[in-house]
């Protein structure tokens, strides 16, 4: 199934005249947000739109289309093929993956546990449909800056908000599992905690990421770098969004076992980056060989530079 096609596919079959205009726009097309007794909105390349009643794009507020509660519950019925109950692990993180890779987030009326965790949410009133797009050959250029003498190097993305740091994790996965004139095909272990890099769908990888990948989905980077480890010996381990300590602490674990790694993080530079004090750290004890500077240019994501483990820039405009 084509991911448009898939996107289709949340709707029931009478709502679908709504959204021919916006599967058209697919390739622009990056969210979707419906919320009770509000306006549909879109954003198309950061742009936003309103849509109307005859599902086309409009900038008025007074000329869109409110989405009714009933047919957001429709809506949501069909995502969750009716039964909400069999999706309560991924609802309670707050989203769920659909085929075709796009994740779905989620709000409403949350319900604990005794002892104060989230257990599920209830009476959903608003959905983000994030489109999945997998756009390969995304890392063509940057992909001879990370190998040297045939050897993947250990690589570190380093990107502002929405500058397409996942994306870009996502087809250098994809080409060093299938391999390339670059060096042979390797061993990828994916630890997809958000469901946004695979994008799996009940277990299984809505986007491409190559012949040898495996994907622990929905999992925590800090539990699922040693199960990978430990139950497929991967030659790489890719991660998105280090984000603390214990994430630092089960990357060093990776790395004693001789894993090359693949791995994000937020930050605007090196000198960002470096004041993080687990990333520092990390960085200090030469932990990456390759460190990419990602920013927007005139809206649009791109290498801002590459530099080498002693900080020498190696590529990049």
């Amino acid at each position: 199934m084509e991911n448009s096609d898939s996107l289709f596919g949340l709707f029931p079959s009478r709502m679908r005249f709504l959204w021919g205009q916006a599967v058209k726009e697919y390739d622009r097309l990056e969210e979707i947000r419906l919320r009770t007794d509000r306006p549909v909105i879109l954003r198309l390349h950061e742009t936003e739109y309103f849509l109307d009643g005859h599902g086309n794009f409009t900038k008025e507020p007074g000329m869109a289309y409110a989405m009714g509660g009933d047919e957001l519950k429709e809506i949501w019925s069909r995502i969750c093929r009716d039964s909400p109950y069999a999706y309560e692990d991924e609802i309670r993180q707050g989203f769920l993956t659909v085929a075709g890779g796009h994740r779905v987030g989620v709000a409403g009326q949350v319900v604990l546990e005794e002892d104060g965790r989230v257990r599920t949410l209830k009476h959903i009133a608003s959905l983000n449909v994030r489109v999945a797009h997998e756009k390969k050959g995304a890392a063509d250029k940057l992909l001879p800056c990370l190998y040297e003498g045939g050897a993947l190097r250990s690589t570190l993305l380093i990107s502002p908000p929405g500058c397409g740091k996942t994306t870009l994790l996502r087809d250098i996965v994809r080409q060093v599992s299938n391999g390339s004139s670059l060096g042979a095909g390797m061993t990828v272990g994916v630890v997809d905690e958000r469901s946004e890099i695979a994008g799996c769908y009940m277990g299984v990888a809505q986007n491409d990421v190559g012949i040898r990948t495996d994907v622990l989905d929905a999992c925590p980077k800090v539990y699922g770098m040693m199960m990978l480890i430990r139950s497929m010996a991967p030659q790489v381990v890719a991660v998105d969004e280090l984000g603390g300590t214990e994430d630092a602490k089960a990357l060093r674990r990776v790395a004693a076992c001789g894993c090359r790694l693949l791995a994000t993080v937020h930050g605007r530079d090196m000198e960002d980056v470096q004041k993080k004090v687990f990333m520092g750290e990390l960085i200090r004890e030469g932990f990456f060989d390759r460190f990419v500077i990602l920013h927007k240019n005139n809206g649009c994501p791109e290498i801002k530079a590459v530099y080498d483990g002693e900080m020498r820039r190696c590529c990049g405009e």
